[in-house]
């Protein structure tokens, strides 16, 4: 529906009326009708998102080949271990849309999908990831019981332990119970599920919210028995999921029933009288947020990021879509709150998101959450975990969701990222039963190029007291030869062929994303460095070694990581660098990096790692190993000797330590002047020139 007020006006009425509507007293439940009503009715009233940045000069960041390579972060299918019992019960919502009907086919065109909406989505702005597809299990159509199966099987092998199906019924007239059915009928299916009926109207706006109705929800007294009279089927499966030993059913919008307390009056009446039992009630806070009891139910389930507001992030954006309308949000936002909200006072179901952006739905106009990744996932994971353990009786944590492909809402492997949030899942679930091991895991990391400079490496490590576990990267051309020479030094080690891409840099995150994953906590980074561009590169090289890992000083600066959580980067004395002084040509690529990563603006005396050899807590690099870089956008090795994207993500190292939180020091600072060069303090840098 157009608008006829201009743009500034409506924006700036809607804002009074908002800001009043808010400082009004009004009960939880009036509140919650009179905002549905209103966005019902006004939807249209709503601003779109404050402009971003249109693409000047060049072509704006996006893939231009291909948008299903995988990113540096990309988690491959792995066996694992699950503690027994699970420490927590987790519940994915589940949409499912993925297969045909007769309804969709007439509303939306012959064999709509939701995977129409999937492929149709453009990336919008620079960093923004879409289209969104799918991974290993691929454009499956829910007809075919084997993909439900493997779903399930997937599920339980990392962590989660229902499905919540979302169920549709208009009065009387089911829609897409074809994957349900065919789960209710197979027993041979071990995973448990229930029930959430969506109980909005279907309109083209995908939101049940006003516009072109295409089926309608018709609730009355008749209609409340039917429906529970219908799905009391499903109730009676023996792998309904159960609270409190009681089968649970979800409800999606309790605010548009005439009178939601009769109505669960009702189906509680109805199913002690139908041997069903007492049932556990709850509903979504999607659109609703009144005290369950003053509904009727038992609890309420979190929904994030829907009942969410944040500032906009739009004015951060460098435009692909010079028209682009919709919203950006900062998710590290929406975790933070989840998890510092006070109790509710009532029985909450906690609830998390592990990403979050509607773009296919919409497009153009679309909802995105920025600066979401695996392992902060992981962390609210486990935050909701402990909170529902807290609770007097035990609560199950919900995930929206298992495979909201067009939200961007998903836990199943995508092309890009793979296994990632399943594997953050997997080793929450690990960690909140465990609990975090005792001792720092610690490794060492080495490209190598030129054989000669890997063997000056090799004799410095095998000196060393303690031998953390050796990763050697190297292209093919090579690999025999390092191969004998690391069998004859006797260092645990592993060889890994790769691509001559991104100097060190692309390697090392690549190797880095993995063992982080696999519970290494520090690693040492060196690489076969010449610069043969320089009369004294060999010199630059053998100094940075031996201030690391030489005569000793790798076992004393692995002690003090162990002592010091808060140590982040240690640097070699005299080559931690002023990134203003020295930044080359890479600033503009830098802030390009820090803003897709979601930091801010990098101070003056920022420094960074000249050379890039050093020891790092890995953890404090999960928001640069989680970026969205791919192989290709390292470009291919014309050598380059500055204003690549590796020469800006070298500068970037200490930067990202600093904002996770954690310490950046030298050498020097830890082991005085044992660890510092013979070089004068206020000596010329020798090995780069200020620029």
């Amino acid at each position: 529906m157009a608008n006829p007020l201009p743009r500034r006006l409506r924006t700036a009425l809607f804002y009074a009326l908002r800001t009043a509507f808010r400082l009004t007293p009004i009960p939880p439940g009036t509140r919650d009708r009179l905002r549905e009503r209103f966005l019902d009715t006004k939807g249209h009233w709503v601003p779109e998102g404050p402009k971003g940045r249109s693409p000047t000069g060049g072509l704006p960041r996006r893939p231009y080949v291909r948008s299903d390579e995988r990113a540096i972060g990309y988690v491959p299918y792995e066996k694992g271990e699950l503690p027994a019992p699970l420490p927590a019960t987790l519940v994915a919502f589940y949409l499912p849309q993925f297969h045909t009907i007769p309804e969709n086919d007439a509303w939306w065109g012959k064999g709509f999908t939701e995977w129409r909406n999937v492929t149709r989505a453009l990336p919008q702005f620079e960093g923004h990831c879409q289209p969104k597809l799918p991974g290993d299990l691929g454009f499956y159509d829910l007809r075919n019981v084997e993909v439900m199966h493997e779903q399930a099987r997937l599920a339980r092998e990392y962590g989660i332990s229902a499905f919540c199906f979302y169920f549709y019924w208009f009065g009387g007239k089911t829609l897409l119970e074809t994957p349900l059915r065919n789960w209710l009928n197979d027993k041979t299916i071990d995973l448990q599920f229930c029930l959430c009926w969506a109980n909005e109207k279907w309109t083209r706006t995908w939101d049940g919210r006003g516009g072109e109705i295409l089926i309608d929800q018709q609730h009355s007294p008749e209609d409340d028995i039917a429906f529970i009279e219908y799905v009391a089927e499903y109730m009676r499966d023996s792998r309904y999921l159960r609270i409190d030993g009681l089968p649970v059913l979800l409800i999606y919008r309790p605010g548009v029933f005439p009178d939601i307390g009769s109505t669960t009056a009702r189906w509680r009446t109805w199913c002690r009288e139908n041997g069903i039992g007492d049932i556990h009630l709850a509903y979504v806070q999607a659109f609703d947020s009144a005290e369950p009891h003053h509904l009727g139910f038992d609890a309420a389930v979190e929904f994030p990021p829907l009942r969410t507001s944040f500032p906009s992030a739009n004015e951060l954006l460098q435009l692909v879509n010079p028209s682009y309308g919709g919203h950006v949000f900062d998710w590290r936002q929406l975790s933070h709150a989840s998890q510092t909200r006070p109790p509710a006072g009532y029985r909450l179901h906690p609830g998390v998101n592990p990403r979050w952006d509607n773009e296919a739905r919409r497009p153009g106009r679309g909802r995105t959450f920025l600066y979401d990744s695996p392992a902060r996932y992981g962390a609210w994971l486990r935050s909701a975990m402990a909170r529902g353990r807290s609770d007097a009786t035990p609560s199950p944590v919900f995930i929206n969701a298992w495979n909201e492909w067009a939200e961007g809402a998903i836990l199943e492997p995508c092309a890009v990222h793979g296994y990632a949030h399943l594997d953050a899942t997997r080793r929450a679930v690990n960690a909140e039963s465990t609990g975090e091991p005792a001792g720092i895991r610690a490794c060492v990391i080495v490209h190598a190029w030129y054989v000669d400079a890997f063997a000056e490496i090799l004799e410095v490590l095998v000196d060393w007291k303690h031998r953390p576990h050796l990763w050697v990267t190297a292209p093919a051309s090579i690999a025999t030869q390092l191969a004998g020479m690391l069998e004859a030094s006797g260092i645990s080690h592993e060889l890994l062929v790769t691509e001559n891409r991104g100097r060190d840099i692309l390697p090392f995150l690549e190797v880095a994303s993995r063992l982080v994953r696999h519970g290494f906590d520090v690693a040492l980074k060196l690489h076969t460095k010449k610069s043969p561009h320089l009369r004294n590169g060999d010199d630059w090289r053998r100094e940075l070694i031996q201030l690391l890992a030489g005569d000793g000083r790798g076992d004393k600066i692995l002690a003090a990581f162990e002592q010091d959580p808060e140590l982040g980067i240690v640097c070699p004395h005299g080559h931690l660098l002023e990134l203003a002084s020295y930044s080359g040509a890479n600033m503009v690529e830098v802030r390009r990096i820090a803003a897709l990563a979601g930091i801010g603006t990098i101070a003056p005396d920022t420094g960074f790692v000249s050379g890039s050899m050093f020891w790092v807590r890995l953890e404090s690099l999960h928001p640069l190993l989680e970026l969205p870089l791919r192989a290709s956008d390292f470009g291919e090795e014309a050598g380059q000797i500055d204003g690549t994207l590796a020469h800006a993500i070298e500068r970037l190292f200490a930067v990202f330590v600093q904002a996770a939180g954690n310490r950046v020091v030298t050498t020097g600072d830890l082991l005085g002047p044992d660890g510092q060069t013979t070089r004068a303090a206020h000596a010329l840098y020798p090995y780069a020139d200020r620029g």
